[in-house]
C-alpha cells in the first residue's frame, strides 16, 4: 500500500531514530537487551556478548572471569566469543572501554527457551485460569522472564525497536507474561535444577508466514514475496504498485471479471445499497450478514476542487476489519497491512481530480465482526497541514457476488505477511544460544495449504540463526474450539492437527504438546494454560533432556483391517497402556470409505496399546478419530495424555 508514515510503521532513517532512541549513546559501552540485568545465559554452547560502543573504541568484555578485547566496528557494533559456560550459577559480565565501564548486575548460566507463536501463546498469566492464585506464588530468582514487545520490520533488525528487559520471575513481572510459556519454563525449574530463561515473543491472530526469514520462504517458493517485501524497504510505492497488480491478476482469474469491468472502476454498475452506519456489517440488522464472513465491496463519492485534488496527501480510513484495498478512480491505493489497528494511506500524485471522485474498499472478513468499523471520526481526507474532510457519511456496500479463498496478502503485512516478525522480533536476538523453541501457532493457517513445509522450513531457519541445527521445537496442538458436531463432518480443524503432527513427527529434533481436551468450544482462547505448559515440558524434556518419556505423546499409527470388516487401531508414543474415561469403550472414532461423507462413529474396544473397532457391514478404507474441531475423547495413555486427531488408511493386516 502508499501509508502514511503512520500507518505504514518506520522507513528505513526511522529504524535508524528507534534504534538511537533504544539504544542512546552513553558515556561507557551497553550490552544488548539479552545480557541486561538478570539475564540467564545458555550453558555447554559457546557466548557470543553483543552490545554498542562509539565506533572504532576498543572494548575489554569480561565473562565469568575471562576477558576478550574486540572493538566496534562503523555502526558501533562489537561482538565477543567466550568459551561453553559449563557449571549452571550466577556470572559475572562487565565491558571495559575508553568511554566508561559498565558491569551488568546479577547474570545466571542456566538454559534459555524462545516462545512464540499467536495469540494462545501471547495471552498472558493474567488471562489465564487461576491468575491470582498463581501470581501469589510465582516468586523465584532463579526464573527469568523477558518480553518483546511486537514490532514489524521489512528488513531484519539488528536492534530491537523497543528494547526488552530480563526481569526475576515475582508478582510484579509475572502477570504481563505469556501464560503458556510462564508454565511451561516454572515446569522445567522442577527437574532442571538450573536457572531457567524464557523469552516470549508472540503476536495473536499471526500467520506462520511473517515468522519465516527469506531463506525460509525461499525454501517453500515464496522467494518472489521476500523479493516484494526488500523492495517495499527501499521504494514503497514501487511495492505496492506491483502487489496492486497482482491483486487485480488474481481478482479477474478467480471471478472472470473482464478489465475494465471489475467493481473497482468508478463506473461500475453493482447494487449498490446504503451503508446503514459506520460499523461492522453484523451489527447493521441485514440478515444476509449477520454472521457473515467473505468480502464486501464499499464506495463512495468525493467532489472535490481543483486546489483540494491538488493538495490531498493522505487518506484516512479507520480500522478496516479485516484488511481492505483501496482504490480511488479506479486506480490503486494501497492494502491495509496492519491487522485491527486504523488505517491511512499517502495519497499517489495524480489519483484524485477536480470535481467527482469515486473512492472504493474491498473489505475481506475471516474471523468475527468485518467492515468499515471506524470509527467515524477517523475517516477523512487530508489536505497536508491544511485541514481535512470528514467522509465518514455517503457510503454503499454490495456484498461481493464471489470471495475467492487465499486472496493475494501484501508481504509487509504484521499478521499475514512475510518475514516482518521474523525481522522484528526474532532477528534482533542475534545467535543467542537456546535450550528449545516453545510454538503454539496454526489457527490463523488452518485451511491453507502447505503447513508442514513452512514450519519445516521455518524449523531450519531459526536453527541456522541460533547456531543449532538440533535445536528442539515443541509444537502446541490446536485444542478444541468450534461448535461440537452430532454427525461425523470434515473440519479444517483435525486436518490441521493432523499436518501439524506430521510435520513434527517427521523431524528428530521437534516434539508435539497436544491440547484437544484443554480446549473451548466457544472461546478461541481456552484459559487452562497450566496443563498446556505441563505438556510443552514433558516433551521439551524428551528432546532437550533426553528423559525417557515420548516427544508427542500417544498418536496413531496404523489401521490394519479386520476379518469383520473393521481395523485394529495401533499407536505411537504411548506411555503404558491405553484406558478410557467414563465408560468402557473408546469414543470419537469413525470407520469411512473412499468417499467424502462416508464416515460413521463407532465404537472401540481398548486391548493393551491398540484399539479394535469392529466393523458394521458397510465399506471401510479409513479411520478417522477426534475428527471435529470440538471431539468428544474419553482415550489416553498413563501419562495421562489424551490420543491426538488423526486419519490413516486401512492396511492389509500382515
Amino acid at each position: 500500500m502508499f501509508p502514511s508514515n503512520r500507518a505504514r510503521g518506520l522507513s528505513q532513517l526511522g529504524f535508524v531514530a528507534l534504534a538511537m532512541a533504544a539504544y542512546p549513546a552513553l558515556a561507557a559501552p551497553t550490552f544488548d537487551p539479552m545480557f541486561s540485568d538478570h539475564a540467564v545465559i545458555q550453558r555447554d554452547q559457546p557466548v557470543t556478548v553483543t552490545g554498542r560502543a562509539d565506533p572504532g573504541e576498543k572494548i575489554s568484555v569480561l565473562l565469568a572471569g575471562v576477558s576478550r578485547d574486540v572493538r566496534a566496528d562503523k555502526q558501533g557494533r562489537f561482538e565477543a566469543r567466550f568459551d561453553a559456560l559449563r557449571t549452571p550459577g550466577p556470572v559475572t559480565l562487565e565491558a571495559r572501554g575508553t568511554s566508561g565501564n559498565v558491569v551488568v548486575q546479577d547474570v545466571a548460566v542456566g538454559d534459555v527457551f524462545l516462545c512464540s507463536g499467536q495469540s494462545n501463546m501471547e495471552l498472558e498469566v493474567r488471562r489465564a485460569q487461576d491468575s491470582q492464585g498463581q501470581t501469589r506464588a510465582s516468586a523465584d530468582d532463579k526464573l527469568r522472564l523477558m518480553l518483546v514487545a511486537k514490532a514489524s520490520a521489512d528488513e531484519p533488525l539488528r536492534d530491537f525497536k523497543q528494547a526488552p528487559a530480563w526481569k526475576v520471575a515475582e508478582p510484579d513481572s509475572v502477570p504481563e507474561f505469556s501464560a503458556v510459556c510462564y508454565y511451561m519454563a516454572r515446569e522445567l525449574r522442577k527437574t532442571a535444577n538450573v536457572p531457567i530463561g524464557a523469552i516470549a515473543s508472540s503476536w495473536g491472530g499471526s500467520r506462520i508466514s511473517p515468522w519465516m526469514g527469506a531463506r525460509a520462504q525461499a525454501a517453500v517458493g515464496q522467494g518472489a514475496k521476500a523479493t516484494m517485501l526488500a523492495l517495499h524497504a527501499k521504494d514503497p510505492y514501487a511495492a505496492e504498485r506491483a502487489a496492486s497488480a497482482e491483486w487485480e491478476s488474481w481478482w479477474r482469474k478467480a471471478t472472470g471479471d473482464a478489465a475494465g469491468k471489475e467493481p473497482w472502476q468508478p463506473d461500475s454498475a453493482l447494487a449498490w445499497q446504503p451503508v446503514p452506519r459506520i460499523s461492522a456489517w453484523e451489527e447493521w440488522g441485514v440478515p444476509a450478514l449477520a454472521d457473515y464472513n467473505g468480502m464486501i465491496w464499499f464506495r463512495r463519492e468525493i467532489d472535490l476542487t481543483a486546489e483540494q485534488a491538488k493538495s490531498a496527501t493522505a487518506l484516512s480510513l479507520g480500522l478496516l476489519d479485516d484488511l481492505g484495498r483501496v482504490w480511488i478512480n479506479g486506480k490503486p491505493v494501497g492494502m491495509s497491512a496492519r491487522a485491527w489497528q486504523p488505517s491511512s494511506f499517502d495519497l499517489p500524485p495524480g489519483v484524485l481530480k477536480a470535481g467527482r471522485n469515486v473512492l472504493t474498499i474491498n473489505v475481506e472478513d475471516g474471523y468475527a465482526n468485518g467492515g468499515l468499523s471506524g470509527p467515524a471520526s477517523e475517516m477523512k481526507l487530508i489536505f497536508g497541514q491544511s485541514g481535512a474532510m470528514p467522509i465518514a457519511d455517503g457510503w454503499r456496500y454490495v456484498i461481493a457476488a464471489q470471495s475467492p479463498p487465499d486472496a493475494p496478502r501484501v508481504p509487509w503485512g504484521d499478521v499475514t505477511g512475510s518475514g516482518t516478525l521474523y525481522n522484528g522480533m526474532i532477528a534482533p536476538l542475534g545467535s543467542i544460544g537456546l535450550k528449545g523453541v516453545a510454538w503454539y501457532q496454526g489457527e490463523s493457517d488452518a485451511d491453507l495449504p502447505g503447513y508442514a513445509e513452512r514450519m519445516t522450513a521455518m524449523m531450519a531457519d531459526w536453527r541456522r540463526q541460533f547456531g543449532a541445527p538440533d535445536l528442539p521445537f515443541v509444537s502446541v496442538q490446536l485444542a478444541a474450539y468450534g461448535k461440537p458436531e452430532t454427525q461425523p463432518a470434515e473440519s479444517g480443524w483435525a486436518a490441521m492437527r493432523q499436518i501439524q503432527y506430521q510435520a513434527m513427527a517427521q523431524d528428530d529434533h521437534a516434539g508435539l504438546a497436544t491440547a484437544i481436551d484443554l480446549g473451548d468450544p466457544f472461546d478461541i482462547h481456552p484459559g487452562e494454560k497450566q496443563e498446556v505448559g505441563r505438556r510443552l515440558a514433558r516433551s521439551m524434556r524428551a528432546l532437550a533432556y533426553g528423559e525417557a518419556v515420548s516427544r508427542t505423546g500417544p498418536q496413531g499409527a496404523r489401521a490394519l483391517a479386520s476379518a469383520d470388516g473393521g481395523a485394529i487401531v495401533q499407536f505411537t508414543g504411548l506411555t503404558g497402556a491405553l484406558h478410557t474415561r467414563g465408560a468402557t469403550q473408546a469414543i470419537g472414532f469413525e470407520l469411512c470409505g473412499a468417499a467424502a461423507g462416508s464416515c460413521r462413529f463407532v465404537l472401540g474396544k481398548v486391548e493393551g496399546e491398540q484399539v479394535t473397532l469392529a466393523g458394521d457391514g458397510r465399506p471401510a478404507t479409513r479411520v478417522r478419530y477426534a475428527w471435529a474441531g470440538t471431539p468428544l475423547v474419553n482415550l489416553y495413555d498413563e501419562a495421562p495424555l489424551p490420543v491426538a486427531t488423526f486419519e490413516l488408511p486401512i492396511t492389509p493386516a500382515r
